[in-house]
């Protein structure tokens, strides 16, 4: 495969999101994006940019480029350039404009939760003993980084004020709220404030904060969000398990090389999407159904839900920005640390338009819904640290390492399968002949190893072509077993082995 990006990103500070686009030469360009991003707030004062060569390798663009440009803006006051200390953002480049402006909050609302049953658990077969788990959706849980987390939870804890040990905020602690809305808009290209932020404890919860429709007793208001929510044509089958607990209908979009067929949006009130990289199929959104996505929800008096689910781990293409840039008002943007740290820090967040913070802080109700306080502490710790960043970095590169020894195993041993979505991620998607996905589920459960077939994901109402695959899961391991389970699956796929085709 080519060589990434991603190698030179590993050794600079910290990710920086930029879109060089416009008439004129490319130092053109860069100067009008950085600009942009110091003069809407998405770059904060003090924040250190990228070495010339790191962010020239990110852009494709010469190393004498980023210098000039970066010389361009030190002249002109936007930035600071010191011996020893980079180039920053100067302190005195504050946002003429912010993209966002701050409002407080609603007040939350007293009531309390509902109990909604909780949804069905995955299929069987998720539970069953395994040697080789390459199912997806989990990181590397040896690879969590113990001692960064430590040292954020010790230093959150010694400096936390005394009111952190009392009744909370519903919206989260406004340490970890500011952290995130400066880490989003640098390294995702995210456009709002702090107080747009609500912490929650992951992508299922901000569903349910949502769609919540109160069937569960409790006195809460009504559903912030109502259906029919039209949904990608492969998706988690627990999202969708979820929604229709609260009674709201889901309508497929069928799916292409360019992601989500949204000129087939008609008269939902809501879509929503995994536009960086498509979950399970792989692949970004198009540009323009980015941009047709936004217009129609403009036109229909609707919201976009974005599940940025695993933004950033890319591996050959150049990070895809959020959908939310698009239009802050009309996009809500959901992501969390389920990928990048652990699921085990029951840790999210939604990022809203105006219009929703205060009705989804009355529909948290009491504080047996909130996260843990001193988890959000820590967690802030480790992004302003630095430390989540090299984190991901590091991970990056070793998801990027198995992703190969993936594709190379296959190539060798079953050069028959075609592999897919692998720009980005944590899976691959193996395509099949027809009529062949079972047989080779069962095949890798006889070998030891347990996979989700790509039937699994189909929506049950749509008319989209079924194709046969397995998704598979290359991030779960511990480092030491990976081997011997590439060795399994292709085991499993060998013509005349496991799987009789």
């Amino acid at each position: 495969m080519a060589e990434s990006w991603v190698n030179y990103a590993e050794r600079i500070g910290s990710d920086l999101h930029l879109e060089l686009s416009g008439p004129g030469s490319r130092r053109a360009a860069l100067i009008g994006a950085l600009r942009d991003a110091v003069r809407s707030g998405r770059l904060a004062p003090g924040t250190r940019l990228p070495p010339y060569r790191s962010l020239a390798a990110d852009l494709g663009v010469a190393r004498n480029t980023v210098a000039d440009a970066y010389a361009e803006l030190v002249a002109e006051g936007w930035l600071t350039a010191r011996q020893g200390s980079g180039t920053r953002v100067a302190e005195r480049a504050r946002p003429l404009h912010p993209a966002v402006p701050p409002k407080a909050p609603a007040p939350p609302s007293p009531e309390p939760p509902s109990s909604a049953p909780p949804p069905r658990a995955r299929a069987a077969h998720r539970s069953r003993p395994t040697l080789h788990d390459l199912r997806q959706g989990t990181p590397d849980a040896s690879a969590f980084p113990r001692s960064a987390w430590l040292a954020s939870y010790r230093r959150a804890l010694h400096q936390a004020p005394n009111e952190v040990f009392g009744p909370g905020d519903p919206a989260g602690r406004p340490e970890l709220r500011a952290a995130l809305a400066t880490y989003l808009a640098r390294a995702r290209g995210v456009r709002t404030e702090p107080n747009r932020i609500v912490v929650c404890s992951g992508f299922a919860h901000a569903l349910r904060l949502l769609f919540n429709s109160g069937n569960g007793g409790g006195g809460r208001r009504g559903q912030i969000l109502r259906g029919p929510l039209a949904v990608e044509a492969y998706g988690l089958p627990f999202h969708r398990e979820l929604l229709a607990a609260e009674g709201v209908r889901t309508v497929p979009l069928p799916l292409d090389e360019h992601g989500a067929r949204v000129d087939r949006l008609s008269r939902e009130r809501a879509v929503l999407l995994t536009p960086a990289h498509q979950f399970p199929t792989g692949g970004p959104l198009h540009p323009e159904r980015r941009a047709a996505v936004v217009d129609w929800a403009r036109a229909r008096g609707a919201v976009v839900l974005e599940d940025d689910y695993d933004g950033e781990f890319r591996y050959d293409r150049k990070p895809v920005g959020a959908l939310q840039s698009l239009d802050p008002e009309r996009v809500i943007l959901i992501g969390s640390v389920s990928k990048s740290l652990s699921p085990a820090v029951r840790l999210g967040w939604m990022v809203l338009p105006e219009r929703y913070v205060g009705d989804v802080l009355a529909a948290k109700g009491e504080r047996e819904a909130w996260a843990s306080v001193l988890d959000q502490l820590a967690l802030a710790d480790l992004i302003v640290s630095g430390a989540y960043d090299r984190h991901v970095r590091r991970m990056r590169q070793r998801y990027r390492g198995r992703r190969d020894r993936l594709v190379a195993a296959l190539a060798e041993r079953a050069p028959h399968v075609e592999v897919s979505g692998v720009a980005a991620g944590l899976h691959a998607v193996l395509r099949l002949p027809p009529g062949t996905e079972r047989p080779a589920v069962g095949a890798a459960v006889r070998q030891g190893v347990a996979l989700d077939g790509l039937a699994d994901f189909r929506h049950p109402d749509t008319d989209m072509p079924a194709h046969d695959g397995l998704v598979v899961g290359y991030a779960t391991p511990p480092e030491h077993a990976y081997g011997a389970a590439l060795e399994a699956l292709c085991g499993a796929l060998v013509p005349g082995g496991p799987s009789r085709w």
